[in-house]
């Protein structure tokens, strides 16, 4: 079994098109997926529960005869922290602890400051009330995403974090469970797909609304989330997983290798890219790609998504790196280079950058401490990975002394009679001294 994998050149004239073109993606749901998902939101919107039941059973082909039967009740998620191997457990309580250890390191905090005045100006934090985290279920669990989800929001005070995760055919993966149990979930419904992200959005007679949903989902999930958003918040629309290695020729190229099949085995869209200025190297690393390829589980995935979007891009140097690094703006940036370092302070997009040989992607998804919900399609320009703010709200504070009120007021009439608007001015003007 072998791979084809397309290579690219810096130097030849047409390679930024190529690049561009390589990294597009389209990630708008069509008609069909939109028409569907609409329906849905709206008749949950309307039932509520009854409109939930019917579709959780249709489409994960059950036969539960209410909401009661979907509410998994939390002494089940204890149960299955007990029944997983002890292995298991205790990484998942290691991840955990980690997780929360560095999230904690985000926490802001209420802020206040005193002008000569007196006046009083500020800021006051506080955590949402109740966050919805969606799980992906069945056989393709993770509950990596349910620490990764479910702990900053911990962190952050929330004060209610309902999971919902879909149960195929009843197939429960105890492991996400487990998780769930860990991280402190206060409710979980066995439900998913659009009915639940409108269950959250909208609430229903026994699923409460949320003010927010994060976590990961299929097509009809991210289109749903879409769509509510606005009713509620939401953490990101992502797209399929990505890593860019930028490589200096020292590091063994079966490392490298096996860092690209680390994305490549999630789907068939997933992404790796690798950087180098040294030829032979990408023709080492090649020559490992078809030579580990064969001893791969997923080696169907790997090579589908390899061949469809991946790439080994030879640049001039160092510095063109970094500039096609940051154009790319990546979901997970490796930096195997000698200063992985000083190289880091030179990326300006990115959504996590792991530095050095010894420091795989894969650290970062489970157990290092940042979160690995990240942004995808290089919307790492502006946007930054899942955290604790992501839950909590600012609200500015103002507090004006008789003189605050006289100076300010002064101000503020002018700007309002200059915008034509008199309430404003002489809501003002009322306070100012005589």
């Amino acid at each position: 079994m072998t791979v084809k994998i397309r290579r690219f050149n810096s130097g030849d004239t047409d390679f930024w098109p190529q690049l561009k073109q390589l990294l597009a993606w389209e990630g708008v749901s069509d008609d069909r997926v939109n028409t569907t998902v609409r329906n849905i939101l709206e008749d949950v919107r309307k039932r509520g529960d009854g409109a939930v039941v019917e579709y959780t059973n249709r489409f994960d082909r059950m036969s539960a005869g209410g909401m009661g039967e979907l509410e998994m009740p939390l002494a089940r998620l204890q149960q299955a922290l007990q029944a997983i191997p002890v292995n298991q457990r205790e990484a998942l309580e290691r991840a955990a602890q980690r997780v929360r250890a560095y999230h904690e390191h985000q926490k802001q905090d209420s802020w206040t400051y005193t002008e000569a005045d007196g006046t009083v100006l500020g800021q006051q934090v506080t955590p949402l009330d109740r966050v919805g985290m969606y799980v992906p279920g069945g056989k393709a669990a993770y509950p990596s995403s349910v620490i990764m989800n479910a702990m900053p929001a911990k962190v952050a005070g929330v004060k209610e974090l309902i999971m919902v995760v879909p149960t195929p055919d009843g197939v429960v993966n105890d492991m996400v469970l487990a998780a769930a149990a860990i991280c402190g979930v206060d409710r979980v419904f066995t439900i998913g797909g659009a009915q639940a992200v409108a269950a959250l959005a909208y609430g229903t007679q026994t699923v409460p609304r949320v003010d927010k949903i994060v976590g990961p989902g299929n097509i009809y999930v991210a289109t749903a989330k879409g769509m509510v958003f606005g009713s509620v918040g939401i953490d990101m629309i992502a797209g399929p997983s990505e890593i860019l290695v930028v490589c200096d020729g020292q590091t063994d190229p079966d490392w490298i290798a096996m860092d690209l099949f680390s994305q490549a085995e999630h789907d068939e869209e997933a992404q790796s890219i690798l950087l180098a200025w040294d030829k032979d190297y990408l023709d080492k690393v090649e020559a490992s790609i078809n030579k580990l390829l064969p001893t791969m589980e997923r080696a169907e995935m790997i090579t589908a998504s390899l061949s469809g979007r991946g790439a080994l891009i030879q640049v001039r140097d160092e510095a063109e790196a970094i500039e096609v690094a940051n154009y790319i703006a990546p979901e997970h940036l490796e930096l195997s280079v000698a200063e992985p370092m000083a190289m880091a302070k030179k990326i300006r997009h990115a959504g996590a950058i792991f530095m050095g040989r010894y420091t795989a992607e894969a650290l970062g998804d489970y157990c290092a401490g940042p979160n690995h919900v990240l942004p995808t399609s290089q919307t790492a320009r502006f946007s930054s990975p899942l955290g604790v703010y992501d839950f909590q709200k600012r609200s500015s504070l103002i507090l004006c002394s008789p003189e605050g009120a006289a100076d300010l007021g002064a101000t503020a009439s002018v700007l309002a009679r200059g915008e034509g608007l008199t309430a404003h001015a002489r809501s003002a003007e009322y306070r100012l001294k005589d």
